[in-house]
C-alpha cells in the first residue's frame, strides 16, 4: 500500500483490538536465536518489520514458520553470524540481532547503515556494553565486527537509558560466565517483557522494569512458549486519532498502565477516559485543548506518540510546545502537517503548535513510520480529502491502519 486516502470530519465510535507489540517481538525473535531449539511466540503482528526479522533469522540458518498471528522459530541451526546488509539499511533496528549472535557464536558482523563510520552515532552503547563484556570491536571495509572466545560478565554502566543497547546487553550476556549488572537501564514495557521472555526460556535476569539489571549467566536455554502483549504505541495513535476525529471508541487487549504518560495528557486535553484491566475507553466531544508536552524515557511521554499528538494539537485549541529530547527528526512530520493548514513553528528542539480547526485536506508524504501515522490522525481533522503518500513507512508498525479505522466509522481506503 503506497497511498491512504482519509474522508475527514468522521466521529469515531466503537470496539478495536490492538496487535500484538512490534518493540516487544523485535528483540524476542533476535533472542530466539540463543537457543539451539524452538521457541513459539503467539500473537505477533503481521507487519513489515516482523516480515523483515523473519528474512534475518532464516538467512542465517532458522527454521522460521508464521501460522496467523503465531510465530514459530527454530534455531538449532546457526549457518552464519553475518546480518545482511541489505537488512541492516531496511530495518536500523536488525542491530539487536548482534547480542544473542555474539552470545551463542562469539560472533556477530553488521553493516554501518548508509556506510558511516562509528563516530558519534547511536550504536555506541551497543558496542560499549558488548566491550565490557570482553568482545573485540573492529571496523573493516564497512562492516562492523564484534568478537569474543569469552564473553564474561561485568559492571555495564549506561550515560543513557538506550532501549536497543538495553536489549542488546541483555541478551549477549544471558550466556556470559558469572554475574552482569546492567545500571542505567532503560525501564520500557518492552524491556521489562524481554526480561520475562528470556526467564521463560531459562535465563536468570532480575530487576524487569528497574534501572539496575542483573543477569547470572546460564549454560543453555529451553523450548519455551510465550504470549505478546498489546502494542502500546497503536493504542496511543488510536487514542490520538478520536482525539483530532472526536467520538467514543473502546481499545482492547492493551494494558493501561503502558499507556499512562498519553492517558494523563489525553484528559488534560479534554479527553474523558476509564481503565480497565485490559483496556481503554474514550470518549472525547469538542476540540481538545494544546498543551505543552516534553518527550522523554518511559515512563515519561514516548517519542514514538510525539507526532501524533502534534495533529491532534494541530487540529485543537490554544497554544501548546511540544519538546522533543530523544529524535529531533521527528519534526520532519511539522513540514508535512502545514500542507494541512496546521501552524507549527519549530525552534530547535521545540515545536510550538497553535490550533485550527478544521484543517484543510491535501497531498502529503508519510516521512517515517510514526510521522506517517500522523498523517492519517490529521486527516481525520481535515475539511475533504487527505492523501498520504509512501504509506510503506507505516505498514513498517501497522498491521492494517486502514482497516482498523475503517471498522470505527473513518472513511479511509488504501491504494496502490
Amino acid at each position: 500500500m503506497s497511498v491512504i486516502q482519509v474522508q475527514g470530519l468522521r466521529s469515531l465510535k466503537g470496539e478495536i483490538k490492538i496487535q500484538g507489540s512490534k518493540n516487544a517481538v523485535l528483540p524476542m525473535m533476535a533472542a530466539a536465536v540463543l537457543h539451539k531449539g524452538t521457541t513459539v511466540i503467539h500473537n505477533v503482528p503481521r507487519i513489515q518489520d516482523v516480515f523483515c526479522m523473519l528474512g534475518i533469522l532464516q538467512r542465517i540458518g532458522c527454521d522460521c514458520r508464521l501460522d496467523g498471528t503465531t510465530l514459530i522459530v527454530n534455531a538449532s541451526t546457526i549457518t552464519q553470524a553475518e546480518i545482511p546488509e541489505e537488512y541492516i539499511k531496511s530495518m536500523r533496528s536488525s542491530i539487536i540481532l548482534s547480542g544473542p549472535l555474539l552470545g551463542r557464536t562469539g560472533l556477530a558482523v553488521t553493516s554501518f547503515p548508509g556506510g558511516c563510520s562509528i563516530g558519534q552515532r547511536p550504536i555506541d552503547l551497543h558496542l560499549y556494553a558488548f566491550q565490557r563484556l570482553g568482545a573485540v570491536v573492529e571496523e573493516k571495509a564497512e562492516k562492523l565486527i564484534v568478537s569474543a572466545r569469552t564473553l564474561t560478565g561485568a559492571d555495564i554502566e549506561f550515560r543513557f537509558p538506550s532501549v536497543g543497547a538495553t536489549e542488546n546487553a541483555l541478551l549477549a550476556s544471558v550466556f556470559a560466565k558469572g554475574t552482569t549488572v546492567i545500571r542505567g537501564a532503560a525501564k520500557e514495557p518492552e524491556i521489562t517483557t524481554l526480561c520475562e521472555f528470556l526467564n521463560n526460556m531459562g535465563a536468570k535476569i532480575e530487576g524487569a522494569g528497574t534501572s539496575k539489571l542483573t543477569v547470572m549467566g546460564v549454560k543453555s536455554l529451553h523450548d519455551s512458549e510465550f504470549i505478546v502483549a498489546g502494542d502500546r504505541i497503536v493504542a496511543g495513535t488510536y487514542l490520538a486519532a478520536v482525539m483530532a476525529a472526536e467520538g467514543n471508541i473502546f481499545i482492547k487487549g492493551i494494558r493501561p498502565e503502558e499507556l499512562s504518560a498519553a492517558t494523563t495528557l489525553a484528559e488534560r486535553m479534554g479527553a474523558e477516559l476509564k481503565t480497565y484491566r485490559d483496556g481503554l475507553e474514550v470518549y472525547m466531544k469538542g476540540r481538545p485543548d494544546c498543551m505543552d508536552v516534553v518527550t522523554s524515557p518511559y515512563p515519561g511521554f514516548p517519542t514514538d506518540l510525539q507526532s501524533q499528538i502534534m495533529a491532534v494539537m494541530a487540529s485543537g485549541h490554544g497554544t501548546g510546545r511540544l519538546m522533543e529530547t530523544i529524535f529531533e527528526g521527528r519534526f520532519a512530520t511539522a513540514k508535512e502537517l502545514r500542507k494541512l493548514g496546521a501552524d507549527i513553528m519549530i525552534d530547535g528542539k521545540r515545536a510550538i503548535v497553535h490550533g485550527l480547526y478544521p484543517l484543510s485536506g491535501n497531498r502529503v508524504t508519510a516521512p517515517d513510520l510514526r510521522g506517517g501515522a500522523a498523517l492519517v490522525v490529521a486527516g481525520l481533522a481535515c475539511e475533504g480529502v487527505t492523501e498520504i503518500h509512501e504509506c510503506y513507512h507505516i505498514e513498517r508498525g501497522y498491521e492494517d491502519i486502514c482497516r482498523d479505522l475503517s471498522s470505527l466509522g473513518a472513511v479511509i481506503r488504501g491504494m496502490e
